[in-house]
């Protein structure tokens, strides 16, 4: 890679750095699944981070000029992509989820849930069209998939709880950034262990769900999250067993239970085959999300002990 100086004295418009960092991508052959899935579109969200600019900024800005500090600072950003491997949401300390910005950086994962497109559609007909007043996102993190539940059911209170202390310290920052503290607060709890006595209408989860041989094949933007928000044992689902074991009583009667496991979902039908899981299925792409509701949790409890 050329320094910094000799390519800013070649690239000058916000067309040229996309183009370059697209090119340079391709051939350091980085991996996008943190948010984007193309180089293109990585380039551009930081870029336009760079310039203050929104992602979906006006075409007729691509031949805009840039200034040398400009052009300069795009590069160092475009540089630690490629070098430390970070991904795109690092770097910018930022990341969308259900159409809302939350603040992100290395203590949490960077969000990417397809329980985002179950939000938008008020978790039906799972929740035959009653309005949950007590919302669980357990194995927070950024605490994304509570606080955009917030915005859907605007009367709710939402607990935001992880086992670590630096992901509760992440999802303070986004409770605040989104001025909901009267109805959202992050709790500090190892699954349930720490949530004696509290009860909700609904719970939804995206636990660490990694088996030990895919986080070991994963690709180096992976391996710039905290693994403890990955890893689940050697077939993923250590945190999911204590889930399916304790959510029942945590849940009010007709509560519902939302838990994403990804790749670990054949794992699970494995271990537990007389559970009927029910699979969602993704307009928008993504897998391995399961719905059961307190009354299923109960009937196979003797399958989970």
């Amino acid at each position: 890679m050329s320094t910094p100086h000799r390519i800013s004295d070649e690239l000058f418009t916000i067309r040229d750095y996309l183009r370059w960092g697209i090119s340079e991508f391709g051939r350091a052959g980085l991996f996008f699944g943190h948010g984007t899935d193309n180089a293109y579109d990585e380039a551009r969200v930081l870029v336009s981070h760079v310039l203050n600019l929104p992602f979906d900024f006006e075409a007729d800005l691509l031949d805009a000029r840039l200034t040398l500090g400009e052009r300069e600072t795009i590069l160092r950003l475009l540089a630690r992509r490629i070098e430390e491997r970070v991904p795109a949401a690092y770097l910018t300390k930022e990341a969308w989820f259900a159409g809302l910005s939350f603040y992100v950086d290395e203590r949490v994962l960077v969000p990417r849930s397809p329980i985002a497109e179950l939000i938008a559609q008020d978790f039906e007909p799972w929740l035959s069209g009653v309005y949950p007043t007590r919302i669980l996102d357990l194995c927070a993190g950024s605490g994304c998939i509570g606080i955009a539940c917030a915005y859907q059911f605007e009367n709710a209170s939402v607990d935001l709880a992880d086992i670590s202390l630096d992901a509760i310290n992440v999802a303070d920052i986004n409770i605040a950034r989104h001025e909901l503290s009267d109805r959202v607060r992050a709790v500090q709890s190892d699954v349930f262990e720490w949530l004696v006595g509290e009860q909700y209408d609904l719970i939804v989860s995206n636990p660490p769900y990694v088996d030990a041989e895919d986080l070991a094949d994963m690709p180096a933007e992976y391996h710039r999250e905290p693994a403890l928000g990955l890893a689940s044992g050697p077939d993923g689902l250590d945190i999911t067993r204590k889930i399916l074991r304790h959510a029942a009583e945590h849940l009010n009667t007709g509560g519902v239970l939302v838990v994403e496991v990804g790749n670990s979902c054949v794992a699970l039908d494995d271990a537990f085959p007389m559970v009927p899981f029910m699979w969602l299925e993704f307009e928008r792409g993504g897998h391995g999300v399961f719905v059961m509701t307190k009354e299923q949790l109960i009937e196979y409890a003797d399958s989970f002990a």
